[in-house]
């Protein structure tokens, strides 16, 4: 039977696995990516939030996977890093990362996970166009998380002057980078099987 589920990236590539196999195996795939591009960082002395590679690798996770498998995988990120695993940004884990100023950031990417991949489930990562619009719409679910939390820590004020501001350039890039990988990705999967089909 046809979902709208079946229609994420991921899911097409593997349809002979079993169903629970695959859906395993692309939460925690999902879930070590994200973590391995929270290493990929640059702090700023003038507030907690770093610039790191997470946000694009939630934004491909949540379109690849769908919006369940896509909140599934950052939901066993996050447990991950409450277990103490050093999949936080800077190698951090632990109880004390989730519930310090990023900690709303941190939330908001299985919000944003959901809302992308619920929009690729309705074909939005096909286009570049439309792709752009699906992970900036996933973008600002993560600051709708993050600001608010990081101003209890700071105040409105430094909130939007160090958590949101210094970050709009490098999302830009990050947003663009994300909508041009899936629709090529898209292309790459139609090949391939338009090749075996031949």
């Amino acid at each position: 039977m046809h979902t709208p589920l079946a229609s994420a990236l991921m899911a097409r590539s593997f349809p002979r696995l079993a169903e629970w196999i695959r859906d395993a195996l692309l939460i925690v795939a999902g879930s070590l990516l994200v973590a391995a591009m929270a290493q990929v960082r640059i702090p700023l002395l003038f507030t907690p939030v770093p610039i790191t590679g997470q946000t694009f690798a939630v934004l491909l996770v949540g379109a690849a996977l769908g919006a369940r498998r896509g909140a599934a995988s950052l939901s066993f990120y996050l447990l991950q890093g409450l277990l103490g695993a050093p999949v936080f940004a800077g190698g951090k884990g632990g109880l004390i990362h989730l519930f310090g100023p990023t900690g709303g950031y941190l939330l908001g990417f299985i919000a944003a996970a959901w809302l992308v991949g619920r929009l690729a489930e309705q074909g939005q990562d096909r286009r570049v166009s439309t792709a752009l619009v699906a992970f900036l719409l996933g973008e600002i679910v993560i600051y709708l998380f993050g600001l608010p939390w990081l101003a209890i820590f700071v105040g409105w004020e430094k909130a939007f002057l160090a958590g949101l501001i210094p970050f709009l350039p490098g999302d830009a890039i990050k947003l663009l980078a994300a909508a041009l990988a899936l629709p090529a990705a898209w292309r790459l999967l139609s090949s391939f099987h338009s090749q075996k089909s031949s």
